[in-house]
């Protein structure tokens, strides 16, 4: 058991970068207190209630699971102790107009052979080329950027090595991630396919890197659903926190960020109400668009975010659907996909005609209904969204036409659902602005536009001297896995800034939680 330290640290936020701190410095001994605005943990890993029935209104899933082994292992637990994963064999599937339809597998031979049946010999060759790729960059950047403290486009060189010029112009960083695709495939859908993995960080893929093309490794890694639920993770890590001693204060939101003047260093918070609470060292899990509210003029250093990333609207509700065999996840592409994002990022508005991703909540990742569940099923349907939840109402009309444009599409393209009398639960751009303070409901910080952005994102250490920042709004960037990094390097950073080097951890056991053990149904973007 590691000794008890008595530096006051405070946590602003129960999202999935804070749970990850909390534990790694509760597990190191130290004294943690986690102050969360809603009623519950895991900030975006949230859930609603439809028809009596709990749906997943974020992530639908789990990738990077090295992320949370190692997560766990902090606590010297197994993720398989408290959680039961499932790992897929169908990744997604894909369809357009007609129903036309093309899954991606687990095994990556399957994969291949699907991409032949489907636009033929030729354009699977490519794909074995982008498999091959997305491979290699990733293996360059997982150690040198992604699970390391933020780097500059000069210390990253030196990360991969200056004597291996081939490895930086492989990461192709002045490409964007569209024209890099059309190296590999001549057929537009599979360029829109794999498009889509630069709105796993709310972006564009016409005008973000191509650097984008490693989530297509990291699928090929893993794709897992949590029994119970992604906000099962965000639960379980709560309750493992609690059982190390982290002391939860829900219901509070932050309203200020105290500095003590005479070591010009943090002091503690405030809550709107009205609650001080005294912290020598805090990590902030908010957006960083926030901070400057918070801190007032001491918030200097401190930048809004110069383009925001997607935001979203998201239907969450019951039907029975027929036409096209879901899978878990199914996309159903629109027919103009550039047309999608100028309307978003230049225009400001809703597309006309959005791709549409669906969850069947109740689905494993091959299409089969679990056990004992019959229609009506949980369907999410997602589309993209401009982040404009704090400049302008999104009116009922206005809602109701995108709702209608998403239904649209999905006919279009195979898929009938008729829904139940339950009302379904809409999350607008707007509803994402007041849930995520200053974001305007941009749900992944900044666009990742431009081969700087990646840079831009500013790192663990905080503008004023004790402040650490979390979540997905700072390096390595938006994603349940993403996040959990960023909390583990505040963690780090804080730390070693107090030299806390203890001898040994504390450890949880297994099945003595406060709570029982996560067990019953489960998203990227499009």
């Amino acid at each position: 058991m590691a000794e008890r330290r008595e530096e006051a640290i405070a946590i602003v936020g129960a999202g999935m970068a804070g749970l990850a701190a909390a534990l790694r410095l509760a597990a190191a001994g130290h004294n943690v207190t986690v102050i969360e605005a809603r009623s519950e943990p895991g900030g975006k890993l949230r859930r609603v209630e439809v028809g009596g029935r709990s749906f997943d209104a974020g992530p639908t899933v789990l990738t990077m699971k090295w992320v949370f082994d190692d997560l766990f292992a902090c606590c010297g637990i197994t993720v398989e102790d408290e959680l039961t994963l499932v790992r897929a064999n169908i990744l997604a599937r894909h369809v357009w107009r007609g129903g036309e339809c093309l899954d991606l597998h687990a095994d990556p031979d399957e994969s291949c052979r699907a991409v032949a049946d489907f636009a033929g010999h030729r354009e699977a060759e490519g794909f074995r080329r982008f498999t091959d790729d997305s491979r290699r960059v990733y293996g360059l950047l997982k150690d040198s950027f992604i699970a390391a403290p933020r780097p500059n486009p000069l210390s990253l060189t030196r990360r991969i090595g200056l004597s291996r010029p081939g490895d930086l112009l492989a990461i192709k960083p002045f490409a964007s991630l569209w024209s890099a695709l059309g190296g590999y495939f001549s057929d537009p859908r599979l360029r829109q396919l794999f498009g889509r993995y630069a709105t796993y960080c709310g972006s564009s893929p016409f005008l973000s890197p191509a650097t984008l093309m490693l989530v297509a490794h990291v699928e090929q890694e893993g794709v897992w659903t949590v029994q119970g639920g992604m906000h099962a993770l965000a639960a379980r890590l709560a309750a493992l926190a609690t059982s190390l001693g982290v002391e939860f204060c829900y219901g509070e939101s932050v309203a200020e960020i105290l500095i003590d003047p005479s070591r010009r260093s943090v002091a503690g918070v405030v809550t709107r109400q009205g609650r001080h609470i005294a912290a020598s060292h805090i990590v902030y899990n908010g957006d960083v668009a926030a901070l400057p509210r918070l801190l007032g003029a001491k918030a200097a250093a401190t930048s809004r975010t110069p383009c925001r990333s997607l935001s979203a609207l998201v239907s969450c509700g019951l039907a029975r659907s027929s036409g096209v065999a879901l899978a878990h996840h199914t996309v159903f592409f629109s027919d103009d996909y550039k047309a999608e994002f100028e309307a978003i990022f230049s225009g400001g508005v809703a597309p006309q005609d959005p791709t549409v991703y669906v969850c069947a909540q109740d689905r494993d990742a091959d299409g089969r209904l679990g056990a004992g569940v019959d229609h009506p099923e949980r369907i999410y349907a997602l589309m993209n969204m401009p982040a404009q939840g704090d400049r302008r109402r999104f009116e009922e009309s206005e809602i109701s036409t995108c709702l209608k444009s998403m239904e649209r599409r999905m006919a279009l393209n195979g898929l009938n659902l008729v829904s139940t009398e339950d009302p379904p639960s809409v999350t607008t751009p707007e509803t994402f602005a007041a849930l995520y303070p200053e974001s305007g409901g941009a749900l992944y910080g900044m666009a990742s536009h431009g081969w700087m952005a990646s840079f831009a994102r500013p790192g663990s250490l905080g503008p004023i001297p004790g402040l650490y920042l979390a979540g997905g709004s700072v390096h390595p960037g938006p994603g349940v896995p993403m996040a959990a990094l960023s909390g583990k390097l505040a963690a780090e950073q804080l730390m070693a800034d107090l030299a806390s080097t203890p001898r040994s951890h504390r450890v949880v056991t297994t099945g003595g939680m406060q709570t029982g053990r996560a067990t019953a149904g489960s998203s990227p973007s499009l």
